[in-house]
């Protein structure tokens, strides 16, 4: 096919259908990336499971202490028997106060200031392949509580239990404790007991009124994350870990932190008026506390893992199949034989098949091994390929170069999501203005065809008369001369 223009468009399509290998690339991927992450939560939840702190909260039963009058059949004070009106023979009532005792909600008081220091000290653990990372926790908290808040909630019929108190802490799995949880109030130490129905302890405190400090310490396991409900009246929380990758989330970020390439710190400084939870209640307020916009902590994430890289390979994987059809179609205009469709076809596939090669190889070897052998294997293919069936001869080293950049971009593009986006329009702006400047003078309709000769009109009456036709000639004979190759693109 002579018009470029026409040999543009085909390849413009072809690489529209190649949309539907990287589709089906992606959708691997994603695969791979749920059956990963299954397998991560399935470790974590053996070893805890992501873990969020409430509490302590100090819960105080309460009685409704009443009277009521009710009839009754009035009885012989002596013979006990029911008394009888002489005329009609009915039962005599009689109206008497009966004392009544009624539980009510009890109190839910949260402390008034409430320290905790978290010190997190993460593992990795494998199955199979895959890497979960969890973590063993050391939670230290200080707390007390202002009790003359109680007086807001309760009414003159009202009762308080003081010596039925008890403090509670909820947490999301009991299975994730490890070790005692150690209860000291004023020194004194007090034992702790699995909460009934929910996950959490509970420590009968009898009267509290005369107690001042109050600290506990709690081991506890988990994975991916933990958080900490803001339940005190001020709530500061400290954390320390070794995981270089901490993601700060919920309700509240931290106040300052610090991140390094081995471990973080962060503050938390949360006032009474921001955490929308009341003081003092009748009602349970732990579903709100827990609830992520109250509740605040850190995800312990990978940041940009390979499947995301590879997710966003087949991504971009669209554009340099583009970069390297065109540099394909722009160095064969010296050759007398174009490339087929089907070998743009198989030039696209091997691309393809890069991003599966890249992500299986990283669930064995990391990402950057990974990256260097499948694009080395992709680049040595399409050169090859290139050499022996595009017949490019030295023309092949302008695509292995291509390749070579092509290749270099999405490395850093993988490597940097921040900057993906600018590093792939820009390449893709580049590729087009060297697209424009060298086809600058392309005739993109191709040699015009001779124009079809005129036949003579007929001979009219007053026509000249014809000329004597020329002697015959004798044929010369045909020489053998080669025959231009047949090029593969229809109308060629």
């Amino acid at each position: 096919m002579k018009s470029t223009g026409i040999r543009f468009a085909i390849v413009g399509a072809l690489t529209l259908i190649m949309f539907i290998p990287l589709f089906f690339a992606a959708e691997l991927i994603n695969e791979r990336k749920r059956y990963s992450q299954s397998t991560i939560e399935s470790v974590g939840q053996e070893w805890g499971g992501a873990q969020s702190l409430s509490g302590p909260v100090m819960v105080i039963p309460v009685e409704r202490h009443y009277t009521v009058v009710e009839q009754r059949q009035k009885l012989d004070p002596v013979t006990n028997a029911i008394l009888r009106d002489p005329v009609t023979k009915s039962p005599i009532m009689e109206e008497i106060e009966v004392a009544r005792v009624d539980r009510e909600n009890p109190i839910y008081l949260y402390p008034e200031r409430y320290d905790v220091d978290l010190d997190i000290q993460t593992e990795i653990r494998s199955r199979g392949i895959f890497r979960a990372p969890v973590y063993q926790a050391q939670a230290q908290m200080r707390f007390d509580f202002d009790f003359d808040l109680t007086k807001r909630v309760i009414t003159k019929e009202n009762v308080i239990l003081w010596d039925r108190a008890n403090l509670r802490l909820y947490v999301s799995a009991n299975r994730a404790l490890r070790g005692a949880a150690e209860l000291t109030v004023d020194g004194q130490p007090l034992k702790a007991e699995p909460l009934t129905g929910r996950a959490g302890f509970v420590v009968a405190t009898g009267d509290p009124r005369g107690n001042d400090k109050y600290e506990l310490k709690l081991g506890f396991n988990g994975a991916q994350e933990v958080f900490v409900a803001p339940v005190g009246r001020t709530t500061v929380v400290n954390m320390n870990s070794d995981w270089p990758h901490p993601s700060f989330s919920g309700g509240f970020l931290p106040n300052d932190h610090q991140i390094s390439e081995t471990a973080f710190s962060a503050n938390w400084n949360i006032p009474h008026l921001a955490r929308t939870l009341p003081q003092v209640s009748r009602e349970d307020t732990d579903a709100r506390a827990r609830s992520g916009d109250i509740s605040f902590g850190v995800r312990l994430i990978e940041p940009n893992d390979f499947y995301q890289k590879a997710f966003r390979a087949a991504r971009y994987g669209i554009l340099f199949i583009a970069l390297t059809f065109l540099t394909i179609l722009l160095t064969e205009k010296a050759s007398a034989r174009p490339t087929h469709p089907v070998q743009y076809i198989l030039v696209g596939l091997a691309q393809t098949v890069f991003v599966l090669l890249m992500v299986s190889y990283a669930e064995h070897l990391g990402f950057e091994t990974s990256y260097l052998i499948s694009a080395g294997a992709t680049i040595a293919l399409l050169t090859l390929f290139g050499v022996i069936a595009l017949k490019m001869g030295a023309r092949v080293w302008v695509l292995t170069v291509a390749l070579i950049v092509v290749y270099a971009v999405l490395y850093l593009i993988l490597k940097s999501a921040d900057y993906a986006l600018l590093a792939g329009s820009t390449l893709a702006f580049l590729a087009l203005a060297i697209t424009m400047i060298a086809t600058r003078n392309e005739d993109w309709y191709g040699p015009e065809k001779p124009a079809a000769a005129t036949a003579p009109d007929a001979p009219g009456p007053s026509a000249a008369p014809a000329p004597e036709a020329a002697p015959e000639r004798a044929a010369e004979p045909v020489k053998d001369t080669p025959s231009e190759p047949k090029s593969p693109w229809p109308g060629g």
